[in-house]
């Protein structure tokens, strides 16, 4: 999760049981209270963590050990605070976007409610003026320090979404109820700062199978869950029941090791985007890179000879558009052992490079067959077999990628392999490099696939 620090500076009365001096014990009194049932083999604490406040075995644990169970009356979500009467009666007037304003509002409510349940809760929270995502960056910096990572582009639009949401929904909301919403919790600036803790804290249940065609499911804040810090090789695993949400241990965690949960298969950009920090290079095997589908198409047209040869390529890709693989905003993902987007990819490729009279046929009969589409599997290790101008147009929007970052894979390998240099980077300098170079690695592996 994102880095731990202080407790938020929102104004709130103490609730009983909370220590002013230790938040930790405050919150455990909590738990007990509410029926939050640790296991004797965990601590909550600071010590021995990556990052802030997180969770030590403090005896071995063997693999599915219940490491916590937290009743689903101590959760807080639209449904559980003090105004969910409210929230579900003004339900309509409250839908957005995002489709996280009822979670949004209940922490606005509860966190300067003179006697919240969560208090002891919030105390464990960071510092809200202290979180690290790159929405809290200076523009410029944010720029420089990640151009090309996609990151920049993603946080335009969530500072739009955000701004938009609150002038439109929010701030009318509390200032229709003033008697549940005091003057410092209706500004902008604490709405940024609520988004980015539910963006990095919040946990989402999961659909049953015969849900899959129903809305995801709203967030939700998780105490105890939300204090486990993320790593892609995790060793617990958060399980839904009816009226518990279990941690369970999924391998040995010996005695003194951290105890980690997994936020999904998060690339590092993707991490930082959403909660504010990196996994090292080479320790997030689920990092990637993106390979933007109007590149391929700039490729395909920069390779062009002539320009009925040029607009022949407009035509095909209006027709890939039509199938719907790919659009003026997608983009190829490309892992360092698999390619993500594996059928638009092959499709893209397949369809920008095969010959007029086959492209014909093709749009004729509105895409291939079954047995066609197996033959033209694309998987990372099969590269080097793809046809010549497969390998060539792939090659060409990998270079065209390459171009749209500041720096180049050398000057990021000079770096992180001078100690004395890398010791004297900023906090933010480090992470942003950590996007970069691993995104670069898997670009340079496409080059030497594609020679």
């Amino acid at each position: 999760m994102a880095t731990r620090a202080k407790r938020p500076r929102v104004s709130r009365p103490r609730a009983s049981g909370e220590s002013e001096s230790d938040p930790v014990a405050g919150f455990l009194t909590w738990c007990r209270r509410v029926g939050l049932e640790l296991s004797p083999k965990v601590a909550v604490t600071r010590q021995g963590t990556v990052s802030g406040y997180g969770m030590v075995a403090c005896e071995s644990v063997l693999p599915g050990e219940l490491l916590f169970a937290v009743p689903r009356a101590a959760l807080l979500s639209p449904h559980t605070c003090s105004i969910r009467g409210l929230l579900e009666r003004e339900r309509g007037a409250l839908q957005s976007q995002s489709g996280w304003v009822p979670l949004l509002l209940a922490l606005l409510h509860e966190l300067q409610a003179p006697a919240s349940l969560w208090s002891p809760y919030f105390a464990l929270w960071p510092e809200l003026g202290h979180l690290e995502h790159p929405m809290f960056w200076p523009e410029e910096e944010r720029r420089l320090l990640l151009q090309g990572t996609g990151v920049p582009e993603a946080v335009e639009k969530d500072l739009a979404n955000i701004r938009s949401e609150f002038y439109s929904i929010v701030l009318p909301f509390m200032e229709a109820h003033p008697d549940l919403f005091c003057p410092s919790v209706r500004s902008l600036e604490l709405y940024h700062q609520l988004v980015a803790l539910v963006m990095a804290y919040s946990f989402q249940e999961p659909l049953e199978e015969e849900e899959d065609e129903k809305e995801p499911n709203s967030p939700l804040m998780v105490p105890a869950a939300d204090i486990l810090n993320h790593l892609a090789n995790h060793n617990a695993n958060l399980e839904y029941s009816a009226d518990y949400l279990r941690m369970v241990a999924t391998q040995p965690i010996p005695k003194g090791h951290e105890i980690f949960n997994t936020y999904g298969q998060m690339a590092n950009w993707q991490l930082i985007h959403m909660y504010g920090f990196v996994e090292p290079y080479p320790g997030n095997t689920d990092d990637t890179a993106d390979i933007q589908m109007v590149t391929v198409r700039e490729a395909a047209i920069q390779g062009a000879k002539g320009e009925a040869e040029r607009l022949q390529l407009y035509e095909r890709w209006d027709f890939l558009c039509k199938l719907e693989m790919v659009g003026e905003e997608g983009a190829f993902v490309i892992g360092r052992k698999e390619v993500l987007t594996e059928e638009e990819l092959a499709a893209t490729l397949k369809v920008l490079c095969m010959p007029a009279e086959e492209f014909r046929e093709f749009k004729d009969r509105d895409g291939w067959r079954e047995d066609e589409w197996e033959e033209d599997r694309l998987t990372v290790t099969n590269i080097p077999k793809l046809k010549a101008s497969w390998r060539r147009l792939l090659r060409d929007s990998v270079l065209l990628t390459l171009q749209t970052y500041a720096t180049d894979l050398k000057t990021e390998q000079d770096v992180l392999s001078n100690k004395e240099i890398y010791a004297k980077l900023s906090w933010r300098e480090k992470q942003a490099l950590q996007v970069r170079y691993g995104q670069k690695m898997i670009l340079h592996q496409l080059l030497e696939l594609t020679s």
